[in-house]
């Protein structure tokens, strides 16, 4: 494929989709042919992708429309390429954080990122087991973060569960308000119509007592 070192990371790039505006590659080959053809091919998402090619890995790192990928030699393992991609990745988005990247042509940004990508590799390379080290260190924070994130997403939910047995429950209460307001109205209803029927009932006596007794006097009279 071409000439590289053993051992170390010899192509990197960054692309906005399949727009590659950063690279750097201290060695002769088609590193990049074979790179861009992989970053063609690479699934919709973010997620991280290695490619294998004549003894050599294509790694990719696929994050909010960007792909950061490095080629290194098999020797190099997949930890140090992607702790490399980890690093680059953050210092893209620190340095183009206003908007540069999202309108960048094509290796528009080698110039002034391609040193970057030069001087991470060759730390990389020089220093595997303290990346690796650091690597270990930054998988068991991510780690620990995600176990928070999901407790935190699990309380959520038990607030949701609690908020919904609160509304059901007041629901409940004003259900009940209303039964019982439903049930004076009735009360008082049966108790006007009861007073009622008592009311027509002593009229009646009253009116049969007058009766009799306007009788008995006007028999009286005669």
């Amino acid at each position: 494929m071409a000439q590289a070192a053993e051992g170390g990371l010899i192509y990197g790039m960054v692309a906005r989709g399949t727009v590659v505006v950063a690279e750097h590659t201290s060695y002769t080959g088609n590193f990049r042919d074979i790179a861009v053809q992989c970053l063609h091919r690479l699934p919709a998402g973010n997620n991280r992708f290695t490619y294998t090619c004549d003894n050599h890995t294509f790694n990719f790192l696929v994050t909010d429309g960007y792909a950061y990928c490095v080629v290194a030699t098999e020797s190099a393992g997949r930890q140090i390429p992607m702790a490399f991609l980890e690093m680059i990745k953050e210092d893209f988005n620190k340095r183009y954080a206003g908007g540069k990247a999202a309108t960048a042509t094509a290796n528009s940004l080698s110039r002034d990122f391609g040193p970057r990508l030069r001087d991470q590799m060759q730390y990389c390379t020089d220093h595997p087991e303290e990346v690796s080290r650091l690597s270990k260190v930054k998988a068991q924070v991510d780690q620990v973060k995600g176990i928070m994130m999901e407790n935190i997403d699990k309380v959520i939910d038990r607030g949701e569960q609690i908020d919904g047995l609160v509304t059901r429950t007041e629901q409940l209460h004003d259900q009940a308000a209303d039964f019982r307001q439903q049930g004076a109205r009735v009360r008082r209803k049966m108790w006007y119509q009861n007073m009622k029927m008592k009311l027509i009932v002593l009229g009646i006596v009253v009116a049969l007592i007058l009766i009799i007794i306007l009788s008995v006097c006007h028999g009286i009279c005669k």
